[in-house]
């Protein structure tokens, strides 16, 4: 559930992929269904896949054996621009603000350990400067909580400083909260009535409770290679639930910046990073590649799933690529597979 929030500040060069280099003329740049194998042998993930869509159409990949174009799949901390794309929605309606106060809709809910839910806006908490303590921390992602037992938990410790980015699961809980208060109906309902049906994406849902998998599916592993294909999404509610395939992903993400869900100006403030210093916005967060390109999307990690969506801000190019465990276990591939998809290519 916790973001890779990987700072691209050197190219991506052939020595990435471990190759001598060689006499001019240069070679291309390899693509980024090239280097899908490294996540397998580099990487430690027993197997990889992305989807690319672009607007002559989409391209699929995948290395090691056991993963499928239609997998359903646990998406971890990209449940976030789904809860942030409602409360923007929410906003838009004037049912919220984004200055009201945490207190204003959860009324004497975060009190303690140097926090106050009166001194907190809703904008802090899409924007991850609440300063309240991620509850995963504590939970290491494989303890079921109720959303109010992750709030008690995060309250235990001492806040980071507020006003500065520190992400946090528990953000997202109580911005999951607040949905329900505003509405009477739960965050996976608003989300579901708003974007998944809106979108038409059939692979996506949330499961609640539900530990299983919609078929079709392929196995899941923890790092230790223990398989955790079956698990209580409860673990991470609303910071972090969703199910999903790479083809909804992608609708989502080129719907979402191509501006199908939002207003210009309210995709304009998901998009605005200020308020975390650059860091991120509201539920997204950029990265601007080797060569000045800049990509918007979010990553996740839950138990036996890391899964990774960028695009470019218009929404008009859009890549995820997933493997089937925690994480990658070389942290320069992820960068490099953005680059060798968004980067051009030199011939």
């Amino acid at each position: 559930m916790t973001p890779l929030r990987t700072l691209l500040a050197i190219p991506v060069s052939l020595a990435l992929l471990g190759l001598a280099p060689t006499a001019s003329p240069v070679p291309a740049a390899p693509s980024a269904d090239a280097l899908l194998p490294l996540l397998v042998t580099r990487g430690g993930a027993p197997a990889a896949a992305l989807l690319a869509q672009e607007e002559t159409g989409r391209r699929y990949a995948q290395a090691g054996p056991g993963i499928g174009r239609a997998d359903h799949f646990r998406a971890g901390s990209i449940t976030k621009t789904f809860i942030a794309t409602v409360v923007l929605q929410l906003a838009d309606e004037g049912r919220l603000s984004l200055a009201d106060t945490v207190e204003a809709h959860l009324p004497g809910l975060v009190r303690g350990a140097g926090l106050d839910g009166r001194a907190l806006t809703v904008r802090s908490l899409l924007t991850h400067t609440s300063g309240l303590r991620d509850f995963s921390a504590d939970t290491r992602g494989s303890v079921p909580v109720t959303p109010l037992q992750a709030v008690r938990i995060a309250l235990t410790h001492p806040p980071a400083d507020r006003g500065r980015f520190s992400y946090s699961n528990t953000n997202y809980v109580l911005l999951g909260l607040i949905v329900e208060q505003v509405t009477g109906r739960s965050y996976a309902d608003e989300a579901e009535r708003r974007i998944i049906t809106a979108l038409r994406l059939t692979g996506t849902s949330f499961p609640g409770s539900r530990t299983s998998l919609p078929g079709p599916h392929g196995r899941a592993y923890a790092a230790d290679g223990t398989d955790v294909t079956r698990l209580d999404p409860r673990v991470a509610g609303a910071a972090g639930e969703l199910v999903t395939t790479l083809a909804d992903l992608n609708r989502f993400y080129a719907a979402l910046l191509g501006g199908e869900l939002l207003p210009p100006h309210r995709l304009r403030e998901m998009l605005d990073t200020r308020t975390a210093h650059g860091s991120y916005g509201m539920g997204l967060f950029p990265v601007t590649l080797p060569c000045g390109t800049t990509v918007w999307g979010h990553n996740g990690r839950i138990s036996g799933s890391y899964v990774r969506t960028a695009a470019t801000v218009d929404g008009r190019r859009v890549l995820t690529f997933r493997v089937n465990t925690d994480a990658i276990a070389d942290p320069g591939l992820e960068p490099a597979v953005l680059a060798a998809e968004f980067c051009p290519r030199t011939t």
